[in-house]
């Protein structure tokens, strides 16, 4: 044991030793680590793991970046544990007083582009329900663009598991155009009329030609009602991965099978064309009651290419430009992220 007195010209000396009390020094790192004197993260270090995170960093890449600044991981100055500790304060500190901070970067927002327009659904708590917001190059491109459109709502990424859907379309050099988002907390009928209503009256009034979603029933009642003459289509490709789930082992291991469905989606352009193939179809390979063929097409106008004739589609028959961008948001906004780190 020694114990170290500071003396009255500021310096040090030692007042008591006890050699009894000694024990073996630690020798690796991984032992030192241990101790509480390990634990400490400066400030300058604290700040560029704030910048990390705050882009999408994974806690293994944040360690090993800050292991380069030591020159080595095993050369770090505190555990991996207590990283985890910071990640988790600098997590909640993101996310107090959310709805504030997210009001605050809307107004920022709207003070840098006078025509950015949003709004607000609230529930009976006064909380966020529903966030909308249109740019003002959004609703720019959309007078000139906004004829075809899709809109998808699968992406969750983000604290309050809500829905992100983007309102997306084509430019006339065929680029994908956002026109619009919207943060839900629920996909029902109610809160789809709520967003169609205020999408098409944030944008000035007009409505599209056409409308590509997906499956969702709730989406396509809301639609019907909130834009009575727009033309609805669903995403051919989403009928097409239910039919390859559904059929099995005859999508699996009937090459020939697969290719005479794909001629009739794809290449049949005609109506009757159309109908009499999936007919022979059907009564080729037994399928006259096989329930999930019989359920699409009943609704073959949804999804169907010759139902897309003389229909305006701007060359998209899915919702991919919707949920690429969707899926590049992915790389930008970490799991778990406040609705303020999200909209920013």
């Amino acid at each position: 044991m020694i114990r170290l007195l500071c003396s009255k010209e500021n310096g040090w000396y030692i007042s008591e030793f006890k050699s009894g009390h000694n024990h073996p020094l630690f020798v690796t790192c991984g032992e030192k680590t241990h101790w509480k004197s390990h634990r400490h993260i400066d400030r300058y270090t604290k700040d560029l793991v704030k910048q990390l995170r705050d882009n999408n960093v994974g806690l293994g890449k944040v360690f090993s970046i800050v292991g380069s600044f030591f020159g080595s991981v095993e050369n770090v100055p505190f555990t991996k544990r207590s990283l985890k500790t910071l990640c988790r304060k600098l997590n909640k500190d993101q996310s107090d007083s959310d709805a504030m901070k997210t009001m605050e970067i809307l107004a920022y927002m709207k003070a840098n582009d006078p025509d950015f327009n949003y709004t607000v659904q609230l529930d009976e708590d006064s909380r966020i329900k529903t966030l909308m917001w249109v740019t003002s190059r959004g609703c720019d491109q959309y007078r000139y663009f906004g004829d075809a459109i899709t809109f998808d709502t699968t992406y969750r990424t983000n604290l309050y598991d809500m829905s992100f859907g983007l309102f997306v379309g084509v430019n006339n050099h065929f680029q994908s155009i956002i026109f619009g988002g919207v943060m839900m907390r629920d996909e029902k009928e109610e809160s789809f009329k709520w967003v169609f209503q205020e999408f098409i009256r944030m944008v000035g009034g007009k409505h599209p030609q056409t409308i590509l979603t997906d499956q969702a029933r709730s989406m396509e009642i809301a639609i019907e009602a909130e834009m009575p003459n727009t033309v609805h289509r669903w995403c051919k490709w989403h009928v097409l991965k239910k039919v390859k789930e559904s059929m099995g082992v005859l999508w699996s291991k009937n090459r020939e099978f697969k290719m005479e469905f794909h001629k009739i989606v794809h290449h049949m352009t005609a109506e009757e064309e159309f109908e009499q193939g999936w007919q022979q179809m059907l009564d080729k390979y037994s399928l006259k009651k096989h329930p999930f063929l019989t359920q699409i097409y009943e609704v073959r106008h949804k999804w169907a290419k010759p139902y897309f004739m003389g229909v305006l589609c701007a060359k998209m028959t899915s919702t991919q430009r919707s949920e690429s961008a969707n899926h590049l948001l992915k790389g930008y906004v970490p799991p778990g992220c406040p609705m303020h780190l999200f909209l920013k």
